[in-house]
């Protein structure tokens, strides 16, 4: 049986090492409808927003959250914790906070988003890469733009081609970092979103990429190549 906790303590290591990285990747399993709900990490005791979960990660923490953990029915609605509620589905919500002109247009965004069915997820853990002694789903960088773009780099080294991005003003760290690389197996960049930027230690000057797990391992190979090569000549403050 694989030694996950040593695995992804090495990939940790050489993604921060090798990319100077701000904060340590996050690593992200959601526990599926059927699934028998682990005894480890230990399970959160009162609430946080997923953004906040993560945020938390970036510096240490390593827990089990269930949707009555959630402080934010936005996130967990989006993650498949909960049915989306009825003044979240109609835009009523957003509208409400002022970034969208009208109500319609918040229920476009909200039309739109990337959901996973309701109830087909029963809680998330929420670690750092590190200390993550399991197969995450996603992992999530924080970080500024130049060193998103390395880990955004990483999907196109061996195939070429071009990449896209979707993203809102809201939902970024639950929708566009984690629902989005599931349902798409693909990486996505977030610039942010009022919700992250207001409740978490996220900077003025970070963004966000989730990045399938599956993608981890090959990146390694590619960083090593990476290191005395191109990274070598970058401009790298």
């Amino acid at each position: 049986m694989a030694d996950f906790k040593k695995l992804n303590s090495e990939y940790a290591e050489k993604l921060k090492s090798t990319l100077t990285l701000r904060h340590d990747p996050v690593a992200v399993k959601l526990i599926r409808k059927g699934e028998g709900i682990p005894s480890s990490p230990p399970r959160l005791e009162g609430q946080r927003s997923h953004c906040q979960l993560i945020a938390d990660a970036m510096n240490g923490s390593c827990v089990l959250a269930l949707p009555e953990n959630m402080s934010c029915n936005v996130g967990a609605s989006s993650l498949g914790m909960m049915k989306t509620p009825d003044k979240v589905a109609d835009g009523e919500f957003h509208f409400n906070m002022g970034l969208h002109s009208t109500k319609d247009a918040a229920k476009k965004m909200i039309d739109t988003r990337t959901d996973l069915p309701p109830g087909s997820v029963i809680g998330e853990i929420v670690c750092p890469l590190g200390q993550a002694d399991f197969v995450p789903d996603v992992v999530v960088f924080t970080d500024i733009p130049e060193r998103i773009y390395w880990i955004s780099a990483l999907e196109t080294a061996g195939t070429g081609g071009r990449t896209s991005y979707v993203t809102a003003p809201f939902q970024c760290m639950c929708e566009d970092a984690v629902v989005v690389p599931v349902a798409s197996d693909k990486p996505n960049i977030s610039i942010g979103c009022f919700g992250t930027r207001k409740r978490t230690s996220v900077r003025q000057d970070e963004m966000i990429i989730g990045v399938p797990y599956n993608r981890i391992a090959p990146a390694m190979e590619i960083l090593d190549k990476w290191k005395d090569g191109i990274l070598s000549k970058a401009k790298r403050d």
